[in-house]
């Protein structure tokens, strides 16, 4: 079986949202893909699959990918707040479950949660997903519209998610610091990776971990750089006095973290393999954004990984994960 853990789709109202707004820049590409970027940076290329889910099979089948998870993908619901955040959540959470009810031997989909309205409106969408829809977690912003997501104030959140066993994907959103970025696309090849590697750090040290040991956490793109800092995190716990809020080295506790292989580089998935293992290596694409690339995440893990573990890191890790037959 092979599991791509990291696919986007969006109904169309959520892109006709996001350009009502006011809050971003447009621009037209080739073949009418729309690049939006904030404060000038490019950050989201809106292709035609992404609101079309009719080529989504055809295009697994081509690749032999067996399901895909779906996951609306940045800036998810940042940029809305309030009530608005809610109805938008519900609106897409509907949509992506509409996708698997119609194919449900190909498709599995994460919520998104209206952490930028309440915290009571998030715990009830995030039951709603659950109980009614039955997605097996969420997708959460490695920022929360600048908040960092380890802040106290999603606690009540992390407690029911924690209750249910849900699978956390955490996912980079526009980054702090983002107008450095306006050349060479840099948000995107760059900012989002350390957007990511500085959630992970700071859930890390404020022992997210250790309190909440009934989420699986799966850390997009290859974990962005923490598989190369891990050493240096861990000098930080034996060296700095602020660090030492938790009870063991960073390097032991980011061995249960999942992260997918949206990376395509075939040294660094050696690196992540040699840290967390093949058991916690899931393979993903960014399906269908125009960086992400599902032949040539098949193939590296073909190359990086031995035929014995290949059908963990290709699928069965993710099936159990989001419970596959």
């Amino acid at each position: 079986m092979r599991v791509d853990v990291h696919t986007h789709a969006q109904p169309p109202e959520y892109l006709q949202k996001l350009l009502d707004s006011g809050r971003y820049q447009v621009e037209r590409g080739s073949d009418d893909q729309l690049i939006i970027k904030e404060h000038g940076s490019r950050f989201l290329t809106v292709t035609q699959a992404v609101v079309d889910p009719s080529e989504r099979t055809a295009a697994m089948d081509a690749a032999g990918v067996d399901v895909q998870i779906l996951s609306l993908s940045i800036p998810n619901l940042n940029f809305l707040e309030g009530q608005d955040a809610i109805d938008m959540a519900v609106l897409t959470n509907d949509y992506l479950a509409g996708i698997v009810q119609s194919h449900p031997d190909r498709f599995r989909a994460m919520a998104s949660i209206p952490l930028t309205a309440d915290i009571d409106s998030a715990i009830a969408e995030l039951v709603r997903c659950m109980d009614v829809l039955g997605m097996p977690g969420f997708l959460i912003g490695a920022n929360i519209d600048g908040t960092p997501i380890d802040d106290p104030r999603f606690d009540p959140f992390y407690e029911e998610a924690n209750r249910r066993s849900a699978v956390m994907l955490i996912h980079p959103m526009v980054p702090a610091g983002v107008e450095a970025m306006n050349q060479y696309a840099l948000a995107p090849l760059v900012g989002f990776m350390f957007d990511t590697t500085l959630a992970v750090s700071r859930l890390i040290f404020s022992n997210f971990f250790g309190r909440f040991l009934g989420i699986d956490v799966i850390v997009g793109h290859l974990g962005g750089a923490i598989p190369y800092l891990a050493g240096r995190i861990d000098a930080g716990w034996t060296n700095y006095p602020e660090c030492q809020g938790i009870n063991r080295p960073p390097s032991e506790i980011i061995e249960r973290i999942y992260f997918d292989t949206v990376s395509f580089h075939e040294s660094s998935l050696k690196c992540a393999i040699e840290l967390v293992g093949e058991d916690h290596i899931l393979f993903g694409s960014d399906y269908p954004h125009v960086i992400g690339d599902v032949t040539g995440a098949i193939s590296g893990i073909e190359s990086a990984v031995s035929r014995r573990h290949r059908g963990k890191v290709l699928g069965d890790t993710a099936a159990r994960l989001f419970g596959l037959g």
